[in-house]
């Protein structure tokens, strides 16, 4: 008898597909790498890894203050190296953070260890969720909303090289999960058996 929270066919075949692979999200900040990565972490039955956070846990300090102290350059060399570290306990779902694919060993690391789907959102949604918070080092500039344009426009040939690509936008997180799990589905060559939505916790 299937459990309430017992990962469906569908979800379950993804996870055997992984083996030992990463789901690794990338983006833009403000895409929902975050929120859409605990949730479907918790659909797929998988551990959430968030790179950001172990980052500050690495250095016992906040990205902003890294930023502040050391900067850019210093922190994307911590970053670089504690992806690659994370990659190595798989399967498992990891948001990373905006910069960290414009790193070309560390692309090449994820495509080696793990599969990558791009959370695209469109500027307008993007400026409008970043505004939200004031601890965005990269746009702490005289004009945050040209920075964040320009980062995007600097970035998006980049992200676009992920494995799968899914429009992050004003839609229920659940529903960009279930998107997420249909693509990689698609990817594995998984037929969509049974799909059960809605039984898990949201």
């Amino acid at each position: 008898m299937l459990e309430v929270n017992a990962p469906a066919k569908t979800e379950a075949a993804v996870v055997a597909a992984l083996g030992r692979r990463s789901i690794v999200l990338v983006g833009m900040m403000g895409a929902g790498k975050s929120s859409v990565g605990r949730r479907l972490a918790a659909r797929l039955g998988l551990g959430f890894v968030d790179a950001d956070t172990e980052i500050e846990a690495a250095a016992g300090m906040s990205i902003a203050d890294i930023f502040a102290a050391h900067g850019e350059a210093y922190f994307r060399s911590g970053e670089a190296r504690v992806i690659a570290r994370l990659l190595e306990g798989g399967p498992q779902v990891m948001a990373t953070g905006g910069g960290a694919t414009m790193n070309p060993d560390t692309r090449a690391l994820i495509r080696a260890k793990g599969v990558s789907i791009w959370l695209d959102a469109d500027y307008e949604v993007l400026l409008r969720r970043v505004k939200r918070r004031t601890d965005r080092p990269m746009l702490k500039t005289a004009d945050p909303a040209e920075t964040l344009r320009r980062l995007l426009d600097e970035r998006r040939s980049v992200y676009a090289n992920a494995d799968l690509t899914i429009r992050s936008r004003d839609a229920p997180h659940d529903t960009i999960v279930s998107e997420a799990i249909g693509a990689l589905a698609d990817h594995f060559g998984i037929s969509k058996q049974s799909s059960v939505r809605g039984q898990t916790a949201s």
